[in-house]
């Protein structure tokens, strides 16, 4: 069954965290899922991530020459920086552990592709020309690594995507607040609507 790239699948703030986030409800083995089981959905999110990382990627097309040839890449490449990224979350740090294979997969995506990348005014090179997918995902990886930008990743509270937190305050602790914020917020009224009932029916 074809996934509905929705908006809500974008609220990790930057692409590479939103490939992370095609893993759902990492941590449960029981219930996790993984939305790019089927390589076809690598080819259906970078056309979404195109429109809705239009920002981030300097309005520089994503490219998916053969989905099947670039899974193992990209899975690769989106395990290991949600391990080093989710473990900086928590931890507060970089574990040189997890730097070594994260740095290993980014090269890995970038091998291949004759790309100019990192100026100032256009991070992902040449708008004019679609870039490679892994090597779109493993620059915005790459952008992660500056302590001002890993010390701002955060663990959404109720669904537990990785989210870049570009708030003033550092106080967001949803994925997106219409969504994930909402659901916990009608669970917490639900939860004391039933307690109530309980006690009055005692």
């Amino acid at each position: 069954m074809a996934v509905s790239w929705t908006p809500h699948r974008f609220s990790g703030g930057v692409l590479a965290l939103d490939v992370t986030n095609t893993v759902v409800l990492r941590g449960d083995p029981e219930r996790s899922f993984d939305r790019f089981s089927d390589p076809i959905e690598i080819a259906r999110f970078a056309e979404a991530a195109t429109v809705f990382r239009l920002h981030e990627l300097g309005a520089r097309a994503l490219g998916v020459a053969d989905p099947g040839k670039v899974a193992g890449k990209v899975i690769v490449l989106r395990e290991t920086t949600d391990r080093l990224f989710r473990r900086a979350a928590l931890d507060g740090d970089v574990d040189t552990a997890d730097l070594a294979p994260f740095l290993s997969a980014c090269a890995d995506g970038l091998a291949g592709h004759g790309e100019r990348v990192g100026g100032k005014a256009r991070p992902f090179g040449d708008p004019s020309l679609p870039i490679a997918f892994e090597a779109a995902v493993a620059v915005s990886a790459l952008s992660l690594l500056p302590p001002a930008r890993s010390e701002r990743i955060r663990i959404c509270a109720n669904c537990r995507w990785l989210f870049l937190d570009e708030s003033r305050n550092r106080s967001r602790i949803w994925c997106d607040m219409t969504v994930c914020g909402n659901r916990r917020k009608a669970q917490r009224h639900y939860r004391r609507r039933k307690g109530l009932e309980e006690y009055s029916d005692a």
